[in-house]
Parts: structure tokens; sequence; C-alpha cells
């Protein structure tokens, strides 16, 4: 599990007031991430061309195609702690999940998919961060659990389900962006 990045010094210097994302350091960039684990949640596209889901390997969904349409469902990827909301493996999860995403600055502007309530997109788009954003609540996630903007008691473990009847799964609360 990943060390929390909302240090005391960081939520201080409110970096994110006047410094880019393509021009934070690592600390910065790191503290940006909410740790609502909606990147977590199993994301899938609904392309009227592609076919029957099960002829096709699955694919990370960082490149979208016109006419798709993304779904989210409830399914967590094997490796989040889901009361923490945080990778159990957050050092290696790229090794050990190859469909990983990891959003960079390089890449931020192309994954489409990530909801509303990102604080990367929300940067990203000029909006700034939602004031139940860690880093304006001294480094705690709490007032973003209870605005539901996490995945916390709302998801299953993909080794749980069927991933065949992944329809079944799909939901709409990671597209609310409460704010």
């Amino acid at each position: 599990m990943r060390k929390t990045p909302y240090t005391k010094s960081l939520i201080e210097s409110e970096f994110w007031l006047d410094t880019a994302l393509e021009d934070m350091n690592r600390s910065q960039w790191e503290a940006i991430c909410d740790g609502c684990a909606k990147c977590c949640l199993h994301k899938f596209m609904d392309d009227d061309d592609a076919g029957d889901v099960a002829e096709h390997e699955p694919m990370p969904t960082s490149q979208g195609v016109d006419g798709e349409e993304v779904f989210f469902t409830n399914i967590v990827c094997e490796l989040l702690h889901t009361k923490h909301c945080e990778c159990t493996q957050y050092d290696k999860r790229s090794e050990l999940v190859p469909h990983c995403v990891t959003l960079t600055k390089e890449n931020l502007k192309d994954i489409f998919y990530m909801p509303k309530s990102c604080s990367y997109r929300r940067m990203h788009e000029g909006r700034g961060l939602a004031s139940w954003h860690p880093l304006l609540n001294k480094g705690k996630k709490s007032k973003m659990h209870e605005n539901g903007i996490s995945v916390r008691g709302q998801t299953v473990s993909e080794n749980d389900v069927d991933m065949q009847k992944f329809e079944d799964y799909i939901v709409t609360w990671p597209l609310n962006d409460v704010e």
C-alpha cells in the first residue's frame, strides 16, 4: 500500500493553486490523487460495431473510438483494499496488472474515461480541487467517503464475479461529481 501523499508541508504550500499539472513534481502529482479508487473499477466500452464482448480480448481503455460509450461497473481490481481505497501493490501495480493504466502528465489528456470527479481531470479541465479533496481537509479522506465519491462500501472484487456477466454490475454512481 502506498504511503499517504498528503504531508503537512504539501498541504500548507497550497501548490495546487499556482502550479500547473505539467509543472508538478512527483510528490505534488501524487497528492493530486484524491484516493477515490474509481480508476480501479472495471470499465467496459460499448461499440455497436464491436460485436459480442465475449469474442474479444479485454483491452486497456486508454484509447477511445468515436461511437464508444464507457460503462462503469462496481467490480474492482483484486489488488484494491476497498476500505482504504488504496492499491495493496501500488509500486508494482503495472507489472501485476498489465492493463492498469497509470495516469501521467503525458497521458492525462488521452484518458477520456476518467470520471468527472477525478481530481486530475478536474485540474486538467481548470475546475480545481473539489471541497471534499483530502488536500483541503487536512489530508483526510472522510469528507470524500461521506459524499459517496470513493468506492468504499460500493464494490465487489473481480475474483467474486463471473466477468462474462459484467452487465449485471453496471452502475452510474461513479459518474457523480459532487461540488
